[in-house]
């Protein structure tokens, strides 16, 4: 058991000689809230005989919430601010909980009592979370926390003294450089009675020099050089004689950092280069040209689009250029013919070339003859066929784009005559 521990057991067993009052109804809205109890909700809900000694009952037991054992570990019958505040309000929330319910007589007292037990349980919990993580949080020199005593109520100053020295820290600086010295801890905000920060350089000799001296936990001093490697002492000052934290810090300065800068590869002076002299761009790295190509995704993308647009093009081709067949034009004429229609080639016959030499015409032997009333010749406007009925009952619509005129005419409909060109079979002229 440490010092400060002693002393605080002393001054909580001496309390216990003294009226108890209870932590919880050290905190003035309790109080309040007991004295509303007792003067607005009883009378409406307990017997009058009954006000009296079920207060005096209430009293006592918010009294007892002080009476828990005495442990370094749970409870040392002292607590800070913030934990007399979370119990307070625990209570508070409970007793609001039974005023709100209505109850009343006998149901009104058990309900009462047994709040009450269960809040003493939780400020005991509140004060164990205390004792082990709020109480004397320093791990080294002097602290000074506030402590409010549960016997009196009252708010005192402990002081929590460890170990005088917190330890020695070595620090690295680069030449040039800042060099920072740290000299706060996690727990100086929480004390009281503290003062300022003073830094030393310590001399071989052990003479010190004061070098800083203010509220301000660090000391930064800029473009260090090897002069400034040595011993440095930190200390902060209390109210009291006893400085609350010393740290010693070894500084080691260390050669000047070196920092290769890699020119640009396209930037030029006027000085470098003299009238007339040519000078190449050095040539990119392989860094650069890495960091310069695209994306793996963009890589990809334009290959897609490569393969999308190469294969449209070969099929546009394919179909440009793809060999097709025209099939055979229908024929120009709208209604069949009566008669039939000779062979392109032979069917004309010397009948058709006597015809043309009686009208002072030269037979037309490799054009053929032409269908009877298809198509007129311009000169006689009579029809070239000598046989069948008259051409003009019919109304043939002739002159199909497929036939050039002095074509030989034939029907689809009628098949060629058997050719007698030596087995040779002759050619449809569409076909």
């Amino acid at each position: 058991m440490g010092p400060q521990r002693l002393s605080l057991l002393v001054a909580a067993l001496a309390g216990c000689l003294l009226p108890a009052r209870g932590c919880v109804i050290c905190d003035p809205k309790v109080v309040e809230e007991l004295s509303s109890l007792e003067t607005d909700y009883l009378p409406g809900h307990l017997e009058a005989k009954h006000h009296k000694d079920v207060m005096k009952r209430v009293k006592q037991a918010v009294k007892d919430f002080q009476d828990l054992p005495i442990d370094e570990d749970s409870y040392m019958g002292v607590v800070d601010e913030a934990t007399l505040e979370k119990a307070s309000w625990s209570l508070l929330k409970d007793l609001k909980r039974i005023t709100d319910s209505d109850v009343k007589g006998e149901l009104f007292v058990d309900e009462l009592f047994w709040t009450l037990r269960l809040a003493k349980d939780t400020f005991a919990s509140y004060a164990a979370q205390f004792q082990k993580e709020v109480f004397c949080p320093n791990k080294c020199g002097l602290m000074l926390q506030p402590l409010i005593w549960c016997s009196t109520c009252q708010k005192q100053v402990h002081s929590c003294r460890k170990s005088r020295s917190c330890g020695e820290r070595k620090v690295k600086v680069h030449q040039m450089e800042d060099m920072i010295l740290d000299c706060e801890l996690n727990w100086h905000k929480v004390s009281q009675g503290l003062t300022d920060y003073s830094f030393y350089r310590v001399w071989k000799n052990n003479s010190e020099t004061l070098m800083a001296k203010g509220q301000e936990p660090t000391l930064t001093k800029t473009m260090v050089s090897p002069k400034d490697a040595g011993t440095y002492r930190c200390e902060l000052g209390t109210v009291q004689s006893t400085p609350a934290t010393i740290i010693h810090f070894h500084v080691t300065v260390l050669p000047k950092r070196i920092v290769e800068e890699t020119p640009s590869p396209n930037t030029e002076t006027q000085d470098e280069t003299a009238p007339g002299e040519v000078t190449l761009d050095r040539p990119q790295t392989s860094a650069t040209l890495q960091s310069q190509s695209p994306g793996p995704e963009k890589v990809l993308r334009h290959r897609l689009v490569g393969l999308l647009i190469g294969a449209i093009v070969v099929l546009i081709a394919g179909v440009a250029w793809s060999p097709h067949r025209t099939p055979p034009p229908r024929s120009s004429c709208r209604f069949p013919l009566p008669f039939p229609v000779p062979h392109p080639v032979l069917g004309a016959g010397a009948e058709a070339e006597a015809e043309q030499e009686q009208r002072g015409q030269e037979p037309s032997r490799a054009r053929g003859a032409r269908g009877p009333g298809c198509c007129r010749d311009p000169k006689q406007g009579k029809s070239l066929g000598s046989q069948g009925p008259d051409p003009s009952s019919f109304r043939p619509r002739c002159g199909s784009p497929s036939q050039p005129p002095g074509a030989p005419f034939l029907s689809p409909t009628q098949p060629p005559p058997p050719s007698d060109l030596g087995g040779l079979v002759p050619l449809h002229p569409h076909l």
